[in-house]
């Protein structure tokens, strides 16, 4: 979904194909998004909100709106699964390279889903809710990964898709000012409260009589929460976040956009089956346990990689100029290709593009000068490190 300001770079159609039947599954908010002006795409088999029209519309200005304020994305299209059972943690570690078993109640860790070899089927996030795991995938994903954990869990582990449940995300610094005027009760008298919690936290809460999943989390590099909440339920919470001045509607657009400013790898492009955790950047996701105790797919090439290092891996770009750089551009060292770009846009926090690629550890090194074949046209980059605008979560 790499882009810069134009969406087709991202992958999505240049036209909003709404004539005729739709080839794509629609979601709870589609015609709320629809009557807000979004110019609708095809994404990961759903008509998604690419951005918005009218005052505040547009990708950059979303952008810079959610990194000045709070935007609220609507990510239901991912994937809402939960894992129980009395093993169930032993369980998710023969297929997850983290310390599942030692993650407490209330607490999120990202992880990454492992083939065989290593290589990586999905990035995802796991949340420990005490009686069981809730999982939150890849939405272009999810129907693989759901069959590869049924596949591969026990029998006497269930896992749930909560096919009926939305996926909402409220970004940005002033995130946690709005949450505290909508009056969310914690639905447990043991459970924190809204203030209470830090990044990688979660906790149960009820707006209204209606429960919501909320974490402090998010992919855009900002502070913010993510809702899961019943799909009966997420016009109503959607408009009551809207209300709030501070809050706007923002595209898959600027969600991709902010996610490659803060450095954050995104699956079927900086991340495929055929990369591997070391190469990408992701060795902290395999804890020090894990590591020495190996159990998880693709353990020992896994191993080898963390004790030798990785003959390419992820770095950030930051180019000269104005054009920028398409995933897939090749990246020169001289004459010699020394890398590929998997990510690439304009940023508008920095005024200037930005990329990822997978180059050659020889160059990886910051302040490495190095060339960009864009559709044939060389263009000069520079190694920074990542991500390229720091992170500002709540900690």
């Amino acid at each position: 979904m790499s882009q810069d300001s134009s969406p087709d770079s991202a992958g999505f159609p240049d036209d909003d194909e709404t004539a005729g039947p739709p080839a794509a599954l629609t979601l709870p908010l589609d015609q709320w998004h629809r009557a807000r002006g979004a110019r609708m795409v095809e994404f990961a088999g759903y008509w998604m909100p690419v951005q918005y029209g009218g005052e505040g519309g547009g990708i950059i200005a979303e952008h810079l709106w959610t990194r000045e304020s709070a935007g609220l994305f609507d990510v239901s299209h991912m994937g809402q699964l939960t894992v129980s059972g009395k093993q169930a943690a032993d369980a998710l570690e023969t297929l997850l390279p983290g310390d599942i078993a030692a993650l407490k109640p209330g607490r999120l860790r990202y992880s990454l889903l492992l083939a065989d070899d290593g290589g990586i089927l999905d990035d995802l996030m796991v949340t420990n809710r005490g009686d069981h795991y809730f999982l939150v995938v890849n939405g272009a994903t999810k129907w693989d990964d759901i069959g590869h954990l049924r596949e591969n869990l026990p029998d006497a582990i269930t896992l749930n898709h909560l096919d009926e449940h939305g996926l909402l995300a409220l970004q940005g610094p002033r995130a946690a000012t709005v949450l505290a005027r909508l009056g969310l009760a914690p639905a447990r008298p043991d459970a924190p409260g809204l203030a209470d919690l830090s990044f990688m936290q979660a906790a149960p809460f009820l707006w209204q009589g209606r429960p919501l999943g909320v974490s402090r989390s998010g992919y855009t590099g900002e502070d913010g929460f993510e809702f899961s909440v019943r799909g009966e339920d997420i016009a109503a919470l959607a408009d009551a976040l809207c209300a709030e001045a501070e809050v706007r509607p923002i595209g898959l657009g600027a969600r991709d956009s902010l996610r490659l400013e803060a450095g954050l790898p995104l699956y079927g492009h900086d991340l495929t089956e055929r990369t591997d955790p070391v190469s990408a950047g992701l060795a902290f996701a395999i804890s020090k346990r894990r590591r020495a105790e190996g159990g998880f797919p693709g353990a020992e090439r896994i191993g080898k990689l963390l004790a030798d290092g990785a003959p390419a891996v992820r770095v950030g770009l930051s180019l000269d100029g104005r054009m920028a750089a398409r995933e897939g551009a090749a990246v020169l060292a001289g004459e010699r290709e020394a890398g590929l770009v998997t990510s690439g846009g304009f940023s508008p926090s920095l005024g200037h593009p930005i990329a990822m690629a997978y180059v050659d550890a020889a160059q990886a090194a910051p302040g490495t000068r190095l060339e960009l074949d864009n559709r044939g046209r060389r263009l000069s980059a520079t190694v920074v490190p990542l991500p390229f605008v720091p992170h500002r979560y709540h900690r």
